[in-house]
C-alpha cells in the first residue's frame, strides 16, 4: 500500500505492531512516524509513552501554578 515518501523512513503500524517502509504501508489512522531508522520506529510507542508522560507533568505544573485556561 504505497503511499509515496522516502524509502529511507519507517513507521511503525499500531495495527499490526510491526515496523513498515514505503514499500509495505498500512493506512496513516494506522501509523506512527516517520522515523528515520528501523529501530526508532520499532520503539516508537515506548516515545510516545514518553512523551505524553511528560505532557502530563507539564499540564499538572501549569495547573499548580494557576496558569490553566
Amino acid at each position: 500500500m504505497s503511499e509515496g515518501g522516502n524509502p529511507d523512513q519507517y513507521w511503525f503500524c499500531v495495527k499490526h505492531h510491526r515496523v513498515e517502509t514505503v514499500d509495505d504501508l498500512c493506512p496513516a489512522k494506522h501509523r506512527l512516524g516517520p522515523y528515520d531508522s528501523r529501530e526508532a520506529a520499532a520503539q516508537a510507542l515506548d516515545t510516545a509513552q514518553a512523551r505524553n508522560e511528560e505532557w502530563e507533568e507539564e499540564d499538572e505544573r501549569w495547573d499548580d501554578a494557576g496558569l490553566e485556561d
